[in-house]
Protein backbone atom coordinates (compact mmCIF):
# COMPACT_ATOMS: atom_id res chain seq x y z
CA UNK A 1 0.00 0.00 0.00
CA UNK A 2 1.47 3.80 -1.03
CA UNK A 3 1.74 5.97 1.58
CA UNK A 4 -0.71 8.59 0.93
CA UNK A 5 0.41 12.73 0.52
CA UNK A 6 -1.95 13.60 3.54
CA UNK A 7 -0.62 10.40 5.61
CA UNK A 8 3.12 11.89 4.66
CA UNK A 9 2.26 16.01 5.72
CA UNK A 10 0.60 14.52 9.15
CA UNK A 11 3.54 12.52 9.88
CA UNK A 12 5.84 16.14 8.66
CA UNK A 13 4.08 18.11 10.97
CA UNK A 14 4.05 15.71 13.82
CA UNK A 15 7.85 15.85 13.35
CA UNK A 16 8.23 19.36 13.12
CA UNK A 17 6.48 19.64 16.15
CA UNK A 18 7.22 17.23 18.47
CA UNK A 19 11.05 16.10 17.51
CA UNK A 20 12.56 18.71 15.67
CA UNK A 21 12.43 21.72 18.46
CA UNK A 22 13.56 19.48 20.84
CA UNK A 23 16.96 17.68 18.91
CA UNK A 24 14.91 14.13 18.52
CA UNK A 25 15.51 12.11 15.74
CA UNK A 26 14.60 8.64 14.81
CA UNK A 27 17.91 7.16 16.14
CA UNK A 28 17.14 8.52 19.71
CA UNK A 29 13.22 6.83 19.26
CA UNK A 30 15.27 3.53 18.70
CA UNK A 31 17.65 4.10 21.77
CA UNK A 32 14.26 4.37 23.90
CA UNK A 33 12.81 0.63 22.45
CA UNK A 34 15.99 -0.78 23.34
CA UNK A 35 16.00 0.32 26.95
CA UNK A 36 12.19 -0.89 27.27
CA UNK A 37 13.47 -4.16 25.93
CA UNK A 38 16.58 -4.52 27.96
CA UNK A 39 13.88 -6.73 29.93
CA UNK A 40 11.32 -9.16 27.95
CA UNK A 41 8.36 -7.10 26.93
CA UNK A 42 5.69 -8.28 24.40
CA UNK A 43 5.69 -4.84 22.74
CA UNK A 44 6.00 -1.37 23.59
CA UNK A 45 5.09 2.37 22.21
CA UNK A 46 5.99 5.80 22.36
CA UNK A 47 2.75 8.10 22.01
CA UNK A 48 3.50 11.78 21.80
CA UNK A 49 1.57 14.62 21.51
CA UNK A 50 1.10 18.29 20.79
CA UNK A 51 -2.20 19.90 21.55
CA UNK A 52 -2.89 23.72 20.98
CA UNK A 53 -6.76 24.45 22.34
CA UNK A 54 -8.51 28.04 23.06
CA UNK A 55 -12.38 28.58 24.74
CA UNK A 56 -14.03 32.05 24.93
CA UNK A 57 -17.65 32.34 26.68
CA UNK A 58 -20.30 35.45 26.07
CA UNK A 59 -22.71 36.51 28.43
CA UNK A 60 -24.83 39.49 28.54
CA UNK A 61 -23.18 40.61 25.31
CA UNK A 62 -20.05 40.80 27.45
CA UNK A 63 -16.90 38.23 26.81
CA UNK A 64 -17.15 36.45 30.20
CA UNK A 65 -13.96 33.85 30.07
CA UNK A 66 -11.19 33.57 27.67
CA UNK A 67 -8.77 30.05 27.63
CA UNK A 68 -5.45 29.44 25.66
CA UNK A 69 -3.64 26.19 26.68
CA UNK A 70 -0.87 24.44 24.76
CA UNK A 71 0.12 21.17 26.10
CA UNK A 72 2.42 18.36 24.82
CA UNK A 73 4.58 15.21 25.92
CA UNK A 74 5.05 11.81 25.22
CA UNK A 75 3.80 8.61 27.05
CA UNK A 76 5.77 5.42 27.22
CA UNK A 77 4.05 1.88 27.58
CA UNK A 78 5.45 -1.69 27.17
CA UNK A 79 3.29 -4.75 27.59
CA UNK A 80 3.93 -7.82 29.27
CA UNK A 81 1.59 -10.53 29.50
CA UNK A 82 -0.95 -9.07 31.33
CA UNK A 83 0.99 -6.60 32.91
CA UNK A 84 1.46 -2.72 31.63
CA UNK A 85 3.93 -0.59 32.40
CA UNK A 86 3.28 3.58 31.91
CA UNK A 87 5.48 6.43 32.16
CA UNK A 88 4.84 9.88 30.81
CA UNK A 89 6.61 13.34 30.61
CA UNK A 90 5.36 16.64 29.99
CA UNK A 91 9.24 17.01 28.72
CA UNK A 92 10.47 16.22 24.89
CA UNK A 93 14.20 15.77 25.30
CA UNK A 94 15.84 13.08 24.76
CA UNK A 95 16.55 12.57 28.50
CA UNK A 96 12.89 12.49 29.63
CA UNK A 97 12.58 9.93 26.59
CA UNK A 98 15.15 7.51 28.48
CA UNK A 99 14.13 8.12 31.85
CA UNK A 100 10.57 7.34 30.59
CA UNK A 101 11.91 4.41 29.01
CA UNK A 102 13.68 3.16 31.72
CA UNK A 103 11.24 3.31 34.17
CA UNK A 104 8.66 1.20 32.20
CA UNK A 105 11.58 -1.34 31.76
CA UNK A 106 11.22 -2.19 35.11
CA UNK A 107 7.64 -4.08 33.81
CA UNK A 108 10.13 -6.88 32.42
CA UNK A 109 10.73 -10.18 34.57
CA UNK A 110 13.94 -9.51 37.34
CA UNK A 111 17.40 -11.43 36.08
CA UNK A 112 15.13 -11.86 32.50
CA UNK A 113 18.30 -12.73 30.28
CA UNK A 114 16.43 -12.96 26.89
CA UNK A 115 17.09 -9.86 24.17
CA UNK A 116 14.37 -8.89 21.86
CA UNK A 117 15.54 -6.83 18.87
CA UNK A 118 13.67 -3.52 17.85
CA UNK A 119 12.33 -3.66 15.10
CA UNK A 120 13.46 0.04 13.11
CA UNK A 121 12.48 -0.76 9.91
CA UNK A 122 9.02 1.15 9.62
CA UNK A 123 6.56 -0.66 8.19
CA UNK A 124 3.82 0.85 6.11
CA UNK A 125 0.94 0.85 8.75
CA UNK A 126 -0.30 3.91 7.51
CA UNK A 127 -4.19 5.60 7.50
CA UNK A 128 -6.78 3.76 5.36
CA UNK A 129 -8.29 6.87 4.90
CA UNK A 130 -8.44 10.58 4.80
CA UNK A 131 -11.51 12.21 7.40
CA UNK A 132 -11.19 15.55 7.82
CA UNK A 133 -9.00 18.58 6.55
CA UNK A 134 -5.17 19.13 8.82
CA UNK A 135 -5.98 22.84 9.41
CA UNK A 136 -5.23 24.74 12.45
CA UNK A 137 -9.09 25.79 13.77
CA UNK A 138 -7.53 28.12 16.02
CA UNK A 139 -6.21 30.32 13.11
CA UNK A 140 -9.15 29.92 11.01
CA UNK A 141 -10.84 33.03 12.47
CA UNK A 142 -9.36 35.94 14.08
CA UNK A 143 -10.44 37.18 17.68
CA UNK A 144 -12.58 39.69 16.90
CA UNK A 145 -14.23 37.43 13.82
CA UNK A 146 -14.14 34.70 17.42
CA UNK A 147 -16.37 37.58 19.22
CA UNK A 148 -18.20 38.84 16.48
CA UNK A 149 -19.46 35.17 15.93
CA UNK A 150 -20.33 34.67 19.63
CA UNK A 151 -22.24 38.31 19.24
CA UNK A 152 -24.29 36.82 16.43
CA UNK A 153 -25.38 33.94 18.09
CA UNK A 154 -26.79 36.19 21.19
CA UNK A 155 -28.33 38.79 18.93
CA UNK A 156 -30.42 35.97 17.28
CA UNK A 157 -31.21 33.95 20.50
CA UNK A 158 -32.55 37.23 22.17
CA UNK A 159 -34.88 37.66 18.56
CA UNK A 160 -35.77 34.39 18.47
CA UNK A 161 -38.57 35.25 21.35
CA UNK A 162 -40.10 37.88 23.69
CA UNK A 163 -39.19 35.67 26.39
CA UNK A 164 -35.70 35.42 26.32
CA UNK A 165 -34.07 36.94 28.88
CA UNK A 166 -30.42 35.94 29.01
CA UNK A 167 -28.07 34.41 26.68
CA UNK A 168 -24.79 32.76 27.04
CA UNK A 169 -22.88 31.46 24.32
CA UNK A 170 -19.28 29.41 23.64
CA UNK A 171 -17.16 28.41 21.36
CA UNK A 172 -14.08 26.12 21.38
CA UNK A 173 -11.45 24.79 19.18
CA UNK A 174 -8.48 22.43 19.45
CA UNK A 175 -5.87 21.17 17.02
CA UNK A 176 -4.51 18.42 18.36
CA UNK A 177 -1.04 16.39 16.72
CA UNK A 178 -0.11 13.01 17.55
CA UNK A 179 2.72 10.25 16.52
CA UNK A 180 2.75 6.69 17.46
CA UNK A 181 5.92 4.88 17.72
CA UNK A 182 6.01 1.07 17.59
CA UNK A 183 8.38 -1.77 18.64
CA UNK A 184 7.06 -3.34 15.41
CA UNK A 185 8.69 -0.43 13.39
CA UNK A 186 5.06 1.37 12.99
CA UNK A 187 5.18 5.49 13.07
CA UNK A 188 2.19 6.81 12.25
CA UNK A 189 0.96 10.19 12.72
CA UNK A 190 -2.39 12.24 12.52
CA UNK A 191 -3.47 15.82 12.83
CA UNK A 192 -6.89 16.50 14.37
CA UNK A 193 -8.76 19.69 14.49
CA UNK A 194 -12.42 19.96 16.67
CA UNK A 195 -14.31 22.72 17.06
CA UNK A 196 -17.42 23.13 19.06
CA UNK A 197 -20.63 25.74 19.50
CA UNK A 198 -22.74 26.09 22.07
CA UNK A 199 -25.76 28.45 23.25
CA UNK A 200 -28.27 28.30 26.31
CA UNK A 201 -30.90 30.30 27.08
CA UNK A 202 -33.37 31.56 29.88
CA UNK A 203 -36.95 32.50 29.21
CA UNK A 204 -39.29 33.55 31.76
CA UNK A 205 -43.38 33.63 31.62
CA UNK A 206 -45.50 34.43 34.26
CA UNK A 207 -42.58 34.19 36.51
CA UNK A 208 -41.27 30.70 35.99
CA UNK A 209 -38.18 30.47 34.30
CA UNK A 210 -36.24 27.82 32.35
CA UNK A 211 -33.44 26.96 30.60
CA UNK A 212 -32.84 25.56 26.55
CA UNK A 213 -29.16 24.38 25.14
CA UNK A 214 -28.42 23.88 21.96
CA UNK A 215 -25.07 23.03 19.81
CA UNK A 216 -22.85 21.13 17.70
CA UNK A 217 -19.49 21.10 15.95
CA UNK A 218 -16.90 18.07 14.74
CA UNK A 219 -13.61 17.84 12.78
CA UNK A 220 -14.29 21.78 11.18
CA UNK A 221 -12.36 25.33 10.71
CA UNK A 222 -14.42 27.68 12.67
CA UNK A 223 -15.96 29.06 9.35
CA UNK A 224 -18.36 25.76 10.00
CA UNK A 225 -20.71 27.74 11.85
CA UNK A 226 -22.10 29.72 9.12
CA UNK A 227 -25.12 31.44 10.00
CA UNK A 228 -27.63 28.76 8.79
CA UNK A 229 -25.74 26.18 11.52
CA UNK A 230 -26.62 29.40 14.23
CA UNK A 231 -29.95 29.83 13.28
CA UNK A 232 -30.30 26.00 13.61
CA UNK A 233 -28.72 25.97 17.33
CA UNK A 234 -30.71 29.18 18.48
CA UNK A 235 -33.84 27.67 17.15
CA UNK A 236 -33.62 24.37 19.00
CA UNK A 237 -32.09 26.19 22.09
CA UNK A 238 -34.84 28.52 22.66
CA UNK A 239 -37.91 25.93 21.97
CA UNK A 240 -36.54 23.25 24.42
CA UNK A 241 -36.48 26.54 26.92
CA UNK A 242 -39.53 27.26 25.83
CA UNK A 243 -41.45 24.02 25.56
CA UNK A 244 -39.87 23.14 29.80
CA UNK A 245 -42.15 26.54 30.46
CA UNK A 246 -45.59 24.42 29.41
CA UNK A 247 -44.21 20.97 30.69
CA UNK A 248 -46.12 19.50 33.90
CA UNK A 249 -45.03 17.06 36.31
CA UNK A 250 -44.26 13.13 34.15
CA UNK A 251 -46.32 10.42 35.40
CA UNK A 252 -44.15 7.52 36.78
CA UNK A 253 -44.30 3.57 36.71
CA UNK A 254 -43.81 1.02 33.87
CA UNK A 255 -45.02 2.02 30.30
CA UNK A 256 -44.15 2.34 26.29
CA UNK A 257 -41.11 4.72 25.98
CA UNK A 258 -40.56 6.06 22.10
CA UNK A 259 -36.98 7.49 21.96
CA UNK A 260 -36.36 10.11 19.40
CA UNK A 261 -33.87 10.39 16.75
CA UNK A 262 -29.96 11.81 17.26
CA UNK A 263 -29.16 12.45 20.60
CA UNK A 264 -30.98 9.89 22.38
CA UNK A 265 -28.67 7.39 20.95
CA UNK A 266 -26.65 8.23 23.98
CA UNK A 267 -28.79 5.94 25.95
CA UNK A 268 -27.39 3.14 23.32
CA UNK A 269 -23.88 4.80 23.77
CA UNK A 270 -23.97 4.19 27.48
CA UNK A 271 -26.63 1.30 28.19
CA UNK A 272 -25.28 -1.14 25.38
CA UNK A 273 -21.82 0.92 23.75
CA UNK A 274 -20.05 0.43 27.08
CA UNK A 275 -20.78 -3.10 27.70
CA UNK A 276 -19.29 -3.98 24.55
CA UNK A 277 -15.74 -2.82 25.05
CA UNK A 278 -13.26 -5.53 25.46
CA UNK A 279 -11.31 -5.18 28.61
CA UNK A 280 -14.83 -5.57 30.27
CA UNK A 281 -15.38 -8.42 27.93
CA UNK A 282 -12.09 -9.91 28.60
CA UNK A 283 -12.27 -9.64 32.48
CA UNK A 284 -15.85 -11.45 32.41
CA UNK A 285 -17.88 -7.70 34.13
CA UNK A 286 -20.03 -7.12 31.39
CA UNK A 287 -23.66 -8.58 30.99
CA UNK A 288 -22.83 -9.06 27.08
CA UNK A 289 -19.49 -11.47 28.03
CA UNK A 290 -18.99 -14.45 26.14
CA UNK A 291 -22.40 -14.19 24.33
CA UNK A 292 -21.28 -13.51 20.95
CA UNK A 293 -23.32 -15.51 18.47
CA UNK A 294 -26.06 -14.78 20.93
CA UNK A 295 -29.34 -12.96 20.37
CA UNK A 296 -28.93 -10.08 23.07
CA UNK A 297 -31.46 -7.31 21.29
CA UNK A 298 -34.60 -7.73 19.69
CA UNK A 299 -35.01 -8.52 16.24
CA UNK A 300 -34.43 -5.24 13.73
CA UNK A 301 -31.59 -4.03 16.47
CA UNK A 302 -28.32 -3.30 14.20
CA UNK A 303 -25.62 -1.54 15.94
CA UNK A 304 -22.44 0.44 14.59
CA UNK A 305 -19.47 1.42 15.57
CA UNK A 306 -18.15 3.66 12.73
CA UNK A 307 -14.74 5.65 13.25
CA UNK A 308 -14.89 6.43 9.93
CA UNK A 309 -17.38 9.11 9.15
CA UNK A 310 -15.56 12.28 7.25
CA UNK A 311 -15.64 15.29 10.12
CA UNK A 312 -17.57 13.84 12.82
CA UNK A 313 -16.34 14.26 16.08
CA UNK A 314 -15.84 10.82 17.21
CA UNK A 315 -14.02 10.18 13.94
CA UNK A 316 -10.29 9.78 13.70
CA UNK A 317 -7.68 8.95 11.14
CA UNK A 318 -6.04 6.22 13.18
CA UNK A 319 -6.59 5.30 16.94
CA UNK A 320 -4.33 6.26 19.44
CA UNK A 321 -2.21 3.23 19.09
CA UNK A 322 -1.63 4.24 15.52
CA UNK A 323 -4.10 1.30 13.98
CA UNK A 324 -6.98 2.73 11.32
CA UNK A 325 -10.46 3.13 12.32
CA UNK A 326 -13.19 0.97 10.66
CA UNK A 327 -17.09 0.46 10.69
CA UNK A 328 -17.36 -2.53 13.39
CA UNK A 329 -21.00 -4.34 13.41
CA UNK A 330 -21.62 -4.75 17.28
CA UNK A 331 -25.21 -6.04 16.90
CA UNK A 332 -26.56 -7.36 13.73
CA UNK A 333 -30.41 -7.93 14.00
CA UNK A 334 -30.01 -8.16 17.22
CA UNK A 335 -27.38 -11.24 17.24
CA UNK A 336 -23.65 -9.77 19.02
CA UNK A 337 -21.31 -9.88 16.39
CA UNK A 338 -18.79 -8.65 18.51
CA UNK A 339 -16.34 -6.42 21.16
CA UNK A 340 -14.65 -2.92 20.60
CA UNK A 341 -10.91 -4.20 20.57
CA UNK A 342 -7.54 -2.01 21.36
CA UNK A 343 -4.17 -4.01 20.28
CA UNK A 344 -3.86 -5.49 24.13
CA UNK A 345 -7.42 -6.96 24.76
CA UNK A 346 -7.68 -8.11 21.22
CA UNK A 347 -4.04 -10.26 22.13
CA UNK A 348 -6.07 -11.59 25.00
CA UNK A 349 -9.37 -12.66 23.40
CA UNK A 350 -7.35 -13.66 19.86
CA UNK A 351 -9.46 -11.21 18.29
CA UNK A 352 -8.59 -8.71 15.36
CA UNK A 353 -8.15 -5.02 16.32
CA UNK A 354 -10.55 -2.53 15.19
CA UNK A 355 -9.22 0.47 15.87
CA UNK A 356 -10.52 1.48 19.21
CA UNK A 357 -7.02 2.31 21.13
CA UNK A 358 -8.00 5.51 22.75
CA UNK A 359 -6.63 7.78 25.53
CA UNK A 360 -7.09 11.25 26.91
CA UNK A 361 -3.83 12.40 26.01
CA UNK A 362 0.03 11.53 26.78
CA UNK A 363 -0.44 11.25 30.35
CA UNK A 364 -2.75 7.96 29.86
CA UNK A 365 -2.98 4.52 29.00
CA UNK A 366 -5.18 3.63 25.52
CA UNK A 367 -8.25 1.25 26.06
CA UNK A 368 -11.09 0.07 24.16
CA UNK A 369 -13.33 3.11 23.29
CA UNK A 370 -16.21 4.13 21.33
CA UNK A 371 -16.06 6.17 17.91
CA UNK A 372 -19.30 7.46 16.53
CA UNK A 373 -21.86 4.49 17.88
CA UNK A 374 -24.77 4.15 16.43
CA UNK A 375 -28.06 1.98 15.62
CA UNK A 376 -29.24 1.40 12.04
CA UNK A 377 -32.41 2.36 10.65
CA UNK A 378 -35.89 0.16 10.48
CA UNK A 379 -38.80 0.17 8.53
CA UNK A 380 -41.32 2.40 10.35
CA UNK A 381 -41.99 5.97 9.92
CA UNK A 382 -41.47 8.21 13.02
CA UNK A 383 -45.29 9.22 13.18
CA UNK A 384 -46.40 5.35 13.03
CA UNK A 385 -44.70 4.81 16.10
CA UNK A 386 -45.61 7.86 18.16
CA UNK A 387 -49.64 6.59 16.66
CA UNK A 388 -48.86 3.27 18.00
CA UNK A 389 -48.54 3.97 21.40
CA UNK A 390 -51.82 4.22 23.90
CA UNK A 391 -50.61 6.06 26.62
CA UNK A 392 -46.49 6.36 26.97
CA UNK A 393 -43.44 8.81 26.89
CA UNK A 394 -41.84 10.59 23.99
CA UNK A 395 -38.21 11.28 25.14
CA UNK A 396 -37.16 13.76 22.67
CA UNK A 397 -33.77 14.45 24.25
CA UNK A 398 -31.50 13.94 27.03
CA UNK A 399 -29.66 15.93 29.79
CA UNK A 400 -27.22 12.74 30.86
CA UNK A 401 -27.48 9.40 32.88
CA UNK A 402 -25.06 6.65 34.07
CA UNK A 403 -25.22 3.03 33.78
CA UNK A 404 -23.34 0.03 35.64
CA UNK A 405 -21.37 -1.98 32.92
CA UNK A 406 -21.26 -5.28 35.24
CA UNK A 407 -25.07 -5.07 35.32
CA UNK A 408 -25.97 -3.58 32.97
CA UNK A 409 -28.33 -0.89 34.74
CA UNK A 410 -28.67 2.70 33.50
CA UNK A 411 -30.42 5.96 34.50
CA UNK A 412 -31.45 8.75 32.20
CA UNK A 413 -33.28 12.04 32.91
CA UNK A 414 -34.84 13.90 30.14
CA UNK A 415 -34.37 17.34 29.15
CA UNK A 416 -37.25 17.29 26.56
CA UNK A 417 -40.15 14.59 26.95
CA UNK A 418 -43.98 14.23 25.87
CA UNK A 419 -47.16 12.28 27.28
CA UNK A 420 -48.46 10.07 24.68
CA UNK A 421 -51.94 9.31 24.80
CA UNK A 422 -54.12 7.37 22.16
CA UNK A 423 -51.19 7.98 19.36
CA UNK A 424 -51.13 11.90 20.12
CA UNK A 425 -48.49 14.11 21.98
CA UNK A 426 -50.88 15.52 24.32
CA UNK A 427 -48.03 17.71 26.48
CA UNK A 428 -44.79 18.22 27.65
CA UNK A 429 -43.74 16.85 30.96
CA UNK A 430 -40.88 17.70 33.27
CA UNK A 431 -38.57 15.17 35.49
CA UNK A 432 -39.02 11.89 33.38
CA UNK A 433 -36.45 9.59 34.26
CA UNK A 434 -35.63 6.06 32.41
CA UNK A 435 -34.89 3.35 34.42
CA UNK A 436 -33.90 0.09 32.90
CA UNK A 437 -31.47 -2.33 32.20
CA UNK A 438 -29.88 -2.20 28.97
CA UNK A 439 -29.49 -5.53 27.57
CA UNK A 440 -33.11 -5.81 28.60
CA UNK A 441 -34.21 -2.48 27.11
CA UNK A 442 -32.74 -3.70 23.80
CA UNK A 443 -34.64 -7.03 23.80
CA UNK A 444 -38.12 -4.32 24.18
CA UNK A 445 -37.49 -2.96 21.36
CA UNK A 446 -40.83 -3.73 19.34
CA UNK A 447 -40.61 -0.53 16.19
CA UNK A 448 -37.31 1.48 14.94
CA UNK A 449 -38.23 3.73 12.77
CA UNK A 450 -36.32 4.86 9.19
CA UNK A 451 -34.74 8.83 10.45
CA UNK A 452 -31.59 7.79 11.52
CA UNK A 453 -29.72 10.97 12.57
CA UNK A 454 -26.51 11.69 14.36
CA UNK A 455 -26.24 14.01 17.36
CA UNK A 456 -24.97 17.69 16.19
CA UNK A 457 -21.17 17.09 17.13
CA UNK A 458 -21.72 17.58 21.46
CA UNK A 459 -20.82 14.66 23.56
CA UNK A 460 -18.30 13.76 25.23
CA UNK A 461 -17.62 10.35 27.33
CA UNK A 462 -15.82 9.61 30.30
CA UNK A 463 -14.13 5.77 31.24
CA UNK A 464 -12.02 5.59 34.48
CA UNK A 465 -10.71 9.01 34.56
CA UNK A 466 -10.42 9.72 31.17
CA UNK A 467 -12.81 11.89 28.40
CA UNK A 468 -12.38 11.46 24.49
CA UNK A 469 -15.03 13.41 22.28
CA UNK A 470 -17.40 11.17 20.67
CA UNK A 471 -20.37 10.53 18.18
CA UNK A 472 -23.99 8.90 19.08
CA UNK A 473 -26.87 8.25 17.16
CA UNK A 474 -30.28 6.43 16.03
CA UNK A 475 -33.65 6.18 14.83
CA UNK A 476 -36.83 6.65 16.61
CA UNK A 477 -37.17 3.70 18.14
CA UNK A 478 -40.32 2.03 20.69
CA UNK A 479 -39.67 0.22 24.13
CA UNK A 480 -42.33 -1.35 25.57
CA UNK A 481 -42.43 -1.76 29.40
CA UNK A 482 -39.45 0.56 30.53
CA UNK A 483 -39.95 1.98 34.46
CA UNK A 484 -40.17 5.87 34.03
CA UNK A 485 -39.68 7.66 37.35
CA UNK A 486 -41.71 10.62 37.35
CA UNK A 487 -42.76 13.40 39.50
CA UNK A 488 -46.27 13.66 39.04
Amino acid sequence: MNITNPAIEALDTAKSLLLDPWGLTETDLDKAMSEIFEHQVDYADLYFQYTRSEGWSLEEGIVKAGSFSIEQGVGVRALSGEKTAFAYSDALSQEALLSSAHVVRSIGRQGATKRVRVNSARPDIQPRHQLYEQNDPLNSLSASEKVELLGRVEARARAADSSVIQVMAGLGAEYDVMMVVGSDGRMVADVRPLVRLSVSVIVERNGRREMGSAGGGGRYGLAYFSDEMINDYVERAVSSALTSLEATPAPAGEMTVVLGSGWPGILLHEAVGHGLEADFNHKGSSVFSGRIGERVAARGVTVIDDGTLADRRGSLNVDDEGNPTQKTVLIEDGILKGYLQDSRNARFMNSKVTGNGRRESYAHVPMPRMTNTYMLDGKHEHEEIIASVKNGIYAANFAGGQVDITSGKFVFSTSEAWLIENGKLIRPVKGATLIGNGFDAMNRVSMIANNMELDSGVGTCGKEGQSVPVGVGMPTIRIDGLTVGGTA
